[in-house]
């Protein structure tokens, strides 16, 4: 009789033990801070590297190529400052431990845990709010013009709250909605 040494059982294959067995799979991305870019480090990298390189070779101008990227950054800062200063206007936000609307002149921007998306004024069709009978979660759906709707649930602490969200929505609604409107008629009327 013959005998062998070790195990006599072969491993197991297959998705519940290696994740890489289904074709298609990844893993996550990394999440890189908010505050940094990949590409602007390198960027920044190369063209420190470039202009130390340039400043060894004489008769060239290597102090004109960083002062033109400073003014670059200059105006990228600056650009970055117009797209974030306050706009005078109402704003509506709700936002509960997973979920997060924002209603401002830019548009619906809505956020479930990692997953958001966002709606310019243009993209949107109707805007429709439901609030239950029983219960605290306050849903608000925005439809497109293509047919296709995307409702998100936000829990409220009491459910007083939900008449002052919807007053806050319908003023922001006013405001900007109508206005998308009404320029889209003056367009067409031209």
């Amino acid at each position: 009789m013959e005998q062998r040494i070790g195990s006599g059982s072969q491993p197991l294959e297959g998705a519940g033990f290696d994740p890489a067995f289904i074709p298609g799979l990844t893993s996550p991305a990394s999440v890189a801070p908010k505050g940094a870019k990949k590409e602007d480090a390198a960027g920044k990298a190369d063209s420190e590297e470039t202009a130390l390189d340039d400043a060894d070779e004489p008769g060239t101008e290597a102090a004109d190529d960083i002062d033109d990227a400073d003014d670059d950054a200059e105006d990228a800062v600056d650009e970055a400052d117009e797209a974030d200063a306050p706009v005078d206007g109402p704003v509506f936000e709700a936002a509960d431990r997973r979920a997060r609307i924002v209603v401002d002149h830019k548009g619906v921007r809505l956020t479930l845990d990692d997953q958001e998306c966002e709606f310019r004024w243009d993209e949107i069709g109707a805007i429709e709010t439901e609030t239950p009978r029983f219960g605290k979660r306050y849903t608000v759906t925005v439809h497109t013009p293509d047919r296709r709707w995307y409702p998100i649930e936000i829990e409220a602490t009491a459910r007083s709250s939900f008449k002052e969200w919807d007053e806050q929505l319908d003023a922001v609604l006013d405001a900007y909605f109508e206005d998308g409107a009404e320029a889209a008629e003056e367009s067409d009327a031209d």
